[in-house]
């Protein structure tokens, strides 16, 4: 056998779409409009093979990739597709295609599951849900809108000096001199937070006292995905139905507790109401654009990653309330909170069995007896995935915000 094929992609690549595929069948995306599978598969050399690790991350970057190579990773497994749809030519002028020739370069291949993790029971859906329907320790803290503040600042010398030019104005100044009135000048200055991202680490240390899923309800599909034998259940969306009617601001504070603490996510209400007096019986959870799955759904809030305006506008209209994340900052804390752990698991399993079926079928180089010799399985999410948009926090303001109401 030679050492260097170009027709295979490593033993360890194998083991890990297997494993995803045995999590989140394909057979679960939307095939109307996503790119679900394995996007790149790099050809396999023994003699300078990868780690055997997995990079976990919801957008492949420029920076995803360089990480992906410093760390020798062997696959990636990010979440959204960065190949939607066909290609015509594949240039390093296009940066994810950059990207793309860069890993198959290094021999890292490119798995993305995207909506198979959106609808498969346990998956992207139920974990939002599992957040919306958690319990924070008595008394569970509530969110409050900040309050009109009226405060009399003192006026400074400078400022109180234009407002009345003949306060300073010395006894040889002419007349109208001391009466012209002086150009004001801005002595205020705000200054803004660096963009801030809510915190995913790893499953380990991000212990938050939230307790998922512990609020008495029901929950049920909104687009269910049937005929994937082993994945009843599974489908799109969740519609939660809680036995009492749940406190907005207590919502809130779960969601924040769940999804990594952001400094600040949108919340809309409809126009005359106050946050405080808000209950909520029924909740609409997606993941990421939720319009398409929400469309329609009666239910008191919909929570998702993104409505455009207008979406939004015509739920609050209809007196619905909506919390959004920014799109992936609804998706990301899965992977440290739950596909982390479920792939490790599983891959343990598949590499083991897929090294003895290696090492039984073929008559190996000393090359590929060390790559099938190696039980390691590290699975890890990226540092440098996050969402485009971060929050900046005026730092100047006594009020944070506008109350609603």
């Amino acid at each position: 056998m030679s050492t260097y094929t170009t027709d295979k992609a490593s033993p360890f690549t194998r083991a890990v779409i297997s494993s995803m595929r045995k999590l989140y069948p394909e057979a679960l995306a939307d095939k109307s409009f996503d790119n679900t599978g394995l996007l790149l598969e790099a050809p396999f050399d023994p003699i300078r093979r990868q780690m055997n690790s997995v990079l976990l991350t919801i957008d492949l970057t420029k920076g995803v990739a360089d990480e992906a190579i410093e760390r020798k990773d062997c696959v990636v497994v990010a979440y959204h597709p960065i190949i939607f749809k066909g290609l015509k030519s594949l240039t390093l002028a296009d940066s994810q295609q950059q990207s793309l020739l860069r890993l198959a370069l290094e021999g890292i291949s490119v798995y993305s599951p995207h909506t198979a993790i959106d609808a498969a029971p346990g998956g992207l859906a139920d974990w939002l849900a599992d957040i919306v329907t958690g319990h924070l320790p008595s008394p569970e803290p509530a969110t409050h809108t900040a309050k009109e503040e009226k405060t009399e600042e003192p006026i400074p010398e400078e400022d109180e000096a234009n407002a009345n030019p003949e306060a300073k104005a010395t006894p040889d100044q002419p007349a109208e001199e001391r009466r012209r009135p002086q150009r004001p000048r801005m002595s205020m200055q705000r200054t803004y937070s660096k963009p801030t991202y809510p915190s995913h680490k790893p499953v380990d240390a991000n212990k938050t006292d939230l307790e998922p899923s512990s609020v008495d309800h029901t929950r049920s599909v909104i687009s269910p995905v049937e005929g994937v034998e082993g994945f009843e259940g599974a489908g799109m969306g969740r519609l939660i139905s809680f036995s009492e009617p749940q406190p907005l601001t207590h919502l809130v504070e779960r969601i924040a507790h769940g999804v990594g603490s952001p400094k600040g996510f949108p919340l809309a209400i409809p126009q005359g109401k106050q946050v405080e007096d808000i209950r909520i019986r029924t909740v609409g959870v997606s993941a990421g654009s939720g319009h398409s799955v929400l469309k329609g759904v009666e239910a008191d809030l919909l929570f998702t990653g993104e409505l455009s305006h207008h979406e939004a506008l015509a739920a609050t209209e209809k007196g619905q309330c909506v919390i959004t994340l920014f799109h992936s900052n609804s998706e990301r804390g899965y992977l440290s909170s739950v596909l982390r752990e479920k792939l490790t698991n599983v891959l343990k399993e598949e590499w083991e069995r897929i090294r003895k079926e290696v090492a039984d079928a073929e008559e190996l180089t000393p090359e590929w007896e060390d790559a099938v010799k190696d039980e390691d399985v590290l699975v890890e999410c990226s540092q440098q995935d996050r969402d485009p948009f971060g929050v900046v926090i005026l730092q100047s303001s006594k009020q944070e915000g506008k109350p609603l109401s």
